[in-house]
């Protein structure tokens, strides 16, 4: 085999599926930084002095009930606006029926 045969050609497929990784990881930090901020900001007080809303204490249903609506909302765009399919096959015909 020459040389060039053996040359690391990089697929734009790698960039995307690298993209949405990060994009992905980033939706994660931001939901965990929500949660942690109202779990523990809302519910580090005195358990007899805690806000109800709709039966629920304060800090869980911010943390938990809106924060798991508002993730749903947000990955739902995300994935809409900068997610994007993309095929598994070669690029390359000729590739495949050297195979």
């Amino acid at each position: 085999m020459e040389v060039e045969e053996l040359k690391f050609r990089e697929d734009s497929r790698y960039r995307q599926a690298n993209r949405e990784a990060l994009i992905s990881l980033a939706m994660y930090v931001l939901f965990f930084a929500w949660w942690y901020v109202t779990a523990y900001g809302l519910g580090s007080g005195d358990p007899g002095e805690y806000t109800y809303v709709m039966g629920l204490p304060a800090w869980f249903f911010y943390s938990c009930v809106v924060g798991y609506v508002g993730i749903s909302i947000l990955v739902w765009a995300v994935v809409r606006i900068f997610f994007s399919d993309v095929s598994i096959e070669d690029d390359d015909p000729a590739e495949r029926e050297a195979r």
